[in-house]
């Protein structure tokens, strides 16, 4: 019925649960349930800025680790720590 992952899966008991609970009360309605879990854009305008805002985070993510591994080292060098 539908895949192991609980993000897919969800939606889909869901979906018989509130079936079978409407025809449990004989009712000739039905529900229907969808899942878009991921925002999703065929405007290439928008990738692109989402594109550039994910790469300026991780550049600027990536500049700030190696200072942090250095001041680490020279911690450890003062206090003359065996790893």
């Amino acid at each position: 019925m539908c895949s192991a992952e609980p993000i897919n899966c969800f939606p889909v008991l869901t979906n018989i649960l509130s079936n079978a609970f409407l025809r449990l009360f004989n009712s000739t309605a039905h529900i229907r349930v969808w899942s878009n879990p991921f925002y999703s854009t065929q405007n290439p305008e928008v990738k692109r800025e989402i594109f550039f805002i994910c790469l300026s985070y991780m550049l600027i993510l990536a500049s700030g680790l190696p200072p942090h591994f250095a001041v680490s080292s020279m911690e450890d060098y003062k206090v003359k720590s065996m790893h």
